[in-house]
């Protein structure tokens, strides 16, 4: 079976075919969370996608270390460099200590993660658990002439650091023109030019969440913790780098300077971007309105949500469209998925019950061959799904009578599925999911045999299935749109 593994670049801006530096060891950093709001949905579908290329990875028999950071301080308004820390003004705002506002929001975040039964990361460092290292960093960039000071702050010297590296490397962003789209220098600020960066900010009096250093107390700059956890943990050189598509200029594009300053490379040797979210079309946002927490949309308490979806149908929603592809939310497209979600696992589900013959008309190794042909293409979930869907059909024919399955191809299949599903996709097995959700996705996979019939005119078969449930109390109605059912009361 072929299991080359082929991931799209965004610093090469194409595919690659993935070779690890020391395999089967694989490093794998994550930007994570800000500690200091609610986890919102495009947070959710990074690190569910990040989820999966984890799993993937695992599945293929790599030793990962994944790494994923929390952001508890350095984090300031607007991702400036000025302003107040977005930490310390909840904080403020709420009247709690830094670190409450921080463990609030970090237990927040890992319950989502749970629901949405993603893998913990295996180190989750934090930027206050580093500052020693994060001010070490600091002082290799200055003695390699690429920082400056400035009143107790310093800032990166990005036009130097161009003569020698280009800046924008990430993002094919030139600096001239990046200069020329930058507004003039006021005399106010102490920047030398409008595209250095902070690596390191005087506090103010009032600010609450400060260190000491050799320039005085102060915090450190949103980009450096990044590459300070990463090469930790994963070297001065490691596989891969993945993160939101907004984090691709200028924070990703930060810390390459950052890393290239520090330790002479470039640090990662594959960088994975996730896109974003939309919702009918629009691109989501507090001031829109259209902007929904996980938890509203698993109650349905929103004004934009006609009933709540559950946490599984939501993951397989996600899964349902390419990582670097945008995803449009809807009420018609969540509920789609559910059906979708239903039928696909009430099928798996007929599959162990399925009855075995001596001859099988079934070829699991084809199947197999596909599933991997998907997953090695750059995680092509949604490829990996219609396969599936493939498979559900092929089940259902076969508890239907119209295919054979021998024990030996029941097995590898019933294998397969567990490994796909279960494991790379991360679906909950149907038993974990509720009986609601078994129930509904059984009567969808009978309903669609029954209709079956009567598309072929077999009224028989029709009429023996819908007497067959009538005996349990389950009533079939037959309309224009198709069929309907409930429990008879």
């Amino acid at each position: 079976m072929d299991t080359q593994l082929h991931l799209y670049n965004t610093l090469s801006g194409s595919k690659e075919k993935f070779e690890p530096l020391n395999p089967p060891f694989v490093g794998l950093y994550v930007c994570g969370p800000t500690v200091y709001s609610d986890v919102h949905l495009g947070n959710c579908r990074t690190f569910i996608s990040f989820d999966l290329v984890n799993r993937y990875l695992r599945h293929l028999g790599y030793k990962v270390r994944y790494v994923r950071n929390i952001t508890d301080a350095g984090h300031l308004e607007n991702d400036a460099d000025e302003g107040e820390d977005k930490i310390s003004k909840r904080a403020r705002i709420e009247q709690l200590e830094p670190m409450e506002i921080v463990q609030q929001y970090t237990l927040d975040f890992h319950e989502k993660m749970r629901v949405f039964n993603t893998l913990a990361p295996d180190i989750e460092p934090t930027a206050t658990g580093h500052i020693v290292e994060q001010i070490d960093i600091i002082q290799k960039i200055m003695e390699a002439g690429l920082a400056y000071e400035v009143n107790g702050s310093i800032y990166f010297d990005v036009l130097k650091y161009n003569e020698q590296e280009r800046y924008g490397m990430l993002s094919g962003r030139k600096v001239e023109e990046l200069i020329s789209g930058t507004r003039t220098l006021d005399g106010q600020d102490e920047k030398r030019n409008a595209l250095d960066f902070a690596l390191w900010k005087k506090a103010s009096p009032s600010h609450i969440m400060r260190w000491n250093s050799p320039w005085g107390k102060g915090f450190p700059g949103w980009h450096l913790e990044c590459s300070v956890m990463s090469t930790k943990y994963l070297g001065e050189t490691f596989d891969i780098h993945g993160g939101g598509m907004d984090l691709k200029f200028p924070h990703h594009e930060c810390e390459i300077a950052q890393n290239h300053a520090a330790h002479g490379t470039h640090a990662v040797r594959y960088w994975l971007h996730g896109n974003m979210l939309t919702f009918e079309g629009t691109k989501m946002s507090k001031s829109l309105g259209n902007s929904i927490l996980p938890d509203e949309l698993f109650t349905g308490d929103h004004k934009l949500l006609n009933r709540g979806f559950h946490p599984m149908v939501v993951r397989f929603f996600m899964m349902q469209a390419h990582y670097r592809s945008t995803l449009d939310f809807s009420n018609e497209a969540l509920e789609a998925a559910e059906k979708g979600y239903q039928r696909l696992m009430a099928s798996l589900k007929i599959l162990e019950t399925l009855p075995e013959t001596e001859q099988s008309d079934i070829d699991a190794g084809a199947y197999e061959a596909k599933f991997y042909a998907a997953m090695n293409d750059d995680f092509n979930s949604p490829i990996l799904i219609s396969h599936l869907f493939d498979l559900a059909k092929t089940i259902n024919s076969a508890a239907e009578g119209r295919l054979k399955i021998d024990a030996t191809t029941k097995v590898a299949l019933l294998e397969l599925v567990e490994s796909f599903v279960i494991d790379v996709l991360g679906l909950q097995a149907i038993e974990e999911s509720g009986d609601s959700d078994l129930a509904n996705g059984l009567m969808n996979v009978i309903l669609d045999v029954r209709a079956r019939a009567r598309a072929n005119k077999d009224w028989s078969t029709s009429d023996a299935i819908r007497d067959q449930l009538a005996a349990l109390d389950i009533v079939v109605k037959d309309g224009k749109d198709g069929a309907t059912w409930e429990v008879k009361k």
